[in-house]
């Protein structure tokens, strides 16, 4: 019998009370969360970087907050964007309980076209997209701008479910992960890319 070698990836890295409990109240709510796989993955790339300022597009529970903020320099502060209060509500929860001083992250609950244009030029080391794909050309452009030169961008969820790589999918959500990545792909003078297989799909761009 094989392996299901996802699943063993996914749960390699184990989570703690803390991040169990803030994702169960994010399933109470409907929020969309890292998984565990893709959490963990971000939390080792942002130490990889040493990641100082980073931009969250997709609170949700604050389950990727939590995982983000364990993989940053101990001086970093994290800037996390969710439209639902409930959503910035609960993550305050997850963050209290986790004892992260509240000098080390934002979280702002608007819009994301009326918060991300109004961030500073080349002032991020990570940015992560976690959110309604609809929205995510004006996002990566905004990234680019954000994000220092050698600063990294992670679209979470690119496989769409699954339906990214299926041509007969055809639906606004898909056709938006699908027309964003060949976008990134094909700018090769802006980005540096690579597709990784962790949770629903994780792209990563890193800014030339």
């Amino acid at each position: 019998m094989k392996t299901d070698v996802h699943s063993y990836a996914e749960g390699f890295v184990h989570e703690d009370e803390i991040l169990v409990n803030a994702r169960a109240r994010g399933i109470e709510v409907g929020a969309l969360d890292a998984s565990q796989g893709t959490g963990s993955f971000l939390s080792f790339l942002a130490h990889l970087i040493s990641a100082q300022s980073v931009v969250e597009v997709g609170t949700g529970s604050g389950v990727g907050s939590l995982w983000l903020l364990r993989g940053m320099i101990e001086s970093g502060t994290l800037t996390s964007i969710d439209d639902e209060a409930e959503h910035a509500r609960i993550a305050r929860i997850a963050l209290n309980e986790a004892q992260i001083s509240p000098q080390r992250y934002r979280l702002i609950t608007n819009p994301v076209v009326d918060v991300m244009g109004k961030l500073t030029d080349r002032a991020y080391d990570l940015v992560v997209l976690r959110h309604e794909a609809e929205d995510l050309s004006f996002s990566v452009d905004e990234a680019h701008r954000m994000l220092r030169t050698g600063g990294v961008l992670a679209i979470d969820n690119f496989f769409g479910e699954g339906k990214i790589s299926d041509p007969a999918q055809r639906d606004p959500r898909t056709i938006a992960l699908r027309e964003c990545g060949k976008a990134i792909r094909s700018a090769t003078s802006l980005w540096q890319i690579s597709l990784v297989g962790v949770g629903d799909g994780l792209l990563l761009a890193t800014k030339l």
